[in-house]
């Protein structure tokens, strides 16, 4: 019987977890043993990779090819873009991202590990600690995922010695140190042969430490570790026209997702930016009517009082009021090719609320390797910078660390309507 089958027969709900680190540090086919070891992969999906692998003159099945779905990821052996993945255990769903290992990747990742619940940093065990190790560690830090893990992989090719174990795990605690992270914890294994990641297998006894299936399975995916106060963004402003039934004809419902906290029946809320005060009438799915929503859930609200609301208007619950601004402090990733130009003007999407914007300053570029501030002039791609927005319009704003959703904004190029940096509010 499979350490899968072993667990207990219980749902723990949905978690979104996140792989990144170095240049084949084996990450897509840590995925691919987890996949293959519960028993998810399709019988045609197999039989396509064991071609695959025997087209690159390989005796065993190569497990990275589950993730490298990209025809230019499978010829040159690497990953270029982030793939998602599904599979199950029985007793918890799991959505997999697995992120680049490229330095011209980094904007990649940063979209990957945007809604992860908890990201695994792969280690080569040969190579230790590398730049990009620290940067991708450095960016789970930045996203505020909750918990972390550090695989060291590849433990078959040093002999599963435990003095290389230590060794890099103390790197790894020195370099987290000097970035305030805390929740880490460390999993030595060989993704290629299963140690440690389903099954404990036989040559890593000196670790007395949970296998990583058994990790992933116990991890918190609460929304957030601390109640958070209602966001609710308005989406659509619903008003039927159906001159056949008049019951729908003062019917005027807010449609959107609600971004954090609760939201009730008899709530007393706020509309913003006018700062209108009513109360919550119906809470509604799909024209079912509810008592409450939580967090995550798309509804329909109606309130008791007619006001004037739109696309990009906020609903909060009263005496819990976001930051109302039109000038924002963040911490930026900026993922376009041409640099960020202080001359130009662009577009801000925070919520479903979008602004004009204007690059206000650079206070620092971060040093990923040195863990220093530098100053900067410019942002070219990749570079993680703290600057200051100014905006035309006001948003309603958290502070990233307090709330994810409402603290995390994009930049767009106006002209040519790419994403061109993602930001987090400080």
């Amino acid at each position: 019987m499979s350490a899968i089958e072993k667990l207990p027969a219980v749902d723990n709900g949905l978690l979104r977890f996140l792989t990144c680190g170095s240049v084949d540090d084996g990450k897509s086919t840590l995925i691919g043993r987890l996949l293959f070891d519960s028993k998810t992969i399709l019988a045609d999906t197999l039989c396509a990779i064991e071609r695959t692998s025997k087209k690159r003159g390989m005796d065993a099945i190569d497990l990275s090819l589950l993730t490298d779905g990209l025809q230019a990821e499978r010829e040159q052996g690497i990953t270029i873009d982030v793939a998602y993945r599904y599979f199950t255990t029985g007793t918890r769903k799991y959505i997999i991202a697995d992120a680049p290992g490229h330095e011209q990747y980094t904007r990649n990742m940063v979209t990957a590990a945007s809604t992860a619940d908890l990201a695994i940093i792969l280690i080569d065990a040969r190579k230790g600690v590398l730049t990009q190790t620290r940067r991708h560690s450095y960016l789970t830090h930045l996203v505020n995922i909750p918990h972390l893990v550090v695989a060291i992989n590849k433990m078959d090719l040093v002999d599963y010695a435990q003095d290389v174990f230590n060794t890099i795990m103390a790197d790894y605690l020195e370099f987290a140190a000097k970035l305030g992270i805390e929740d880490v914890r460390f999993i030595p294994l060989s993704a290629l042969n299963g140690d440690m990641v389903v099954d404990r297998g036989e040559r890593l006894d000196w670790y007395q430490g949970p296998t990583l299936i058994e990790v992933l399975e116990a991890a918190d995916t609460d929304h957030t570790a601390h109640a958070e106060p209602l966001r609710f963004p308005v989406q659509y402003v619903c008003r039927p026209q159906d001159s056949a039934n008049p019951e729908l004809h003062d019917y005027r419902g807010f449609m959107g997702r609600v971004e954090s906290g609760v939201i009730a029946v008899g709530d007393a809320v706020s509309v913003l930016p006018a700062g209108r005060e009513s109360r919550v009438k119906a809470v509604q799915i799909n024209g079912q009517s509810l008592e409450r929503a939580f967090a995550e859930q798309s509804i329909t609200v109606l309130l008791d009082d007619e006001i004037d609301i739109s696309r990009g208007d906020m609903i909060v619950r009263t005496g819990e009021l976001p930051n109302v601004t039109k000038q924002i402090d963040a911490m930026l990733c900026w993922l376009a090719e041409s640099p960020l130009d202080a001359r130009r003007t662009y577009l801000i999407r925070h919520t479903t609320r979008e602004t004009k914007a204007k690059l206000a300053a650079i206070e620092f570029r971060m040093d990923i390797n040195a863990i220093e501030h530098q100053g900067a002039e410019r942002l070219a791609m990749n570079d993680i910078a703290k600057v200051s927005f100014k905006l035309a319009q006001p948003i309603f704003a958290d502070r990233y660390s307090d709330n994810r959703a409402t603290g995390a904004f994009i930049v767009i190029d106006e002209t040519t309507n790419n994403t061109v940096g993602a930001g987090m509010i400080v």
